[in-house]
């Protein structure tokens, strides 16, 4: 028997620090094999990124941090609801900040947001997904997400991401 997967709503259980409303979120991502001819073959990195709502142009799943779970947990949870995907957290990625106009209130009256974002190693694609009936996943190279990325602050995060796959997984293509 299956369990129906609900995304949370509302912002009661919603983290603030210093004004910032705490977001978390991730980079997922998996490789694809490139038959490059002969005997060789290379993987490619491809990047999971998902529509915007509200507007042109794609993002990376992220959402609140809630006062019930941790900040990775949070980040995996987003990439449930938001992106349908499940695999493992590898590596945190840095924090961003950025100004939110559709994410003002009372605790956060300018909209700050500070994202904790992670690297995530897809492993399995749902076929349903709380939020799929306004969410579409678009996998990409890294450099056709670059152009796509709807945030600065995301580009900022793809490109750390970049560096740290070079760094850790060294042998992969990306792009």
């Amino acid at each position: 028997m299956m369990t129906e997967l609900v995304a949370r709503t509302g912002r009661h259980q919603q983290r603030y620090g210093h004004g910032y409303r705490l977001i978390a979120g991730c980079v997922p991502f998996r490789y694809k094999e490139d038959d490059c001819g002969d005997s060789c073959s290379e993987k490619i990195v491809e990047v999971l990124m998902i529509n915007s709502t509200s507007g042109p142009g794609l993002l990376f799943p992220k959402g609140g941090w809630e006062n019930d779970e941790t900040v990775e947990e949070a980040a995996v949870r987003e990439a449930i609801e938001e992106a349908g995907v499940r695999g493992d957290l590898m590596d945190f990625l840095g924090y961003y900040e950025f100004r939110s106009k559709t994410l003002q209130d009372e605790c956060s009256p300018e909209g700050l947001c500070k994202a904790a974002m992670f690297a995530l190693f897809v492993k399995e694609e749902l076929e349903s997904w709380p939020e799929q009936s306004t969410r579409k996943r678009s996998w990409l190279v890294v450099s056709e997400a670059l152009g796509n990325c709807r945030h600065a602050w995301m580009r900022d995060a793809l490109q750390c991401f970049c560096k740290w796959h070079e760094e850790c997984k060294g042998g992969s293509r990306l792009n």
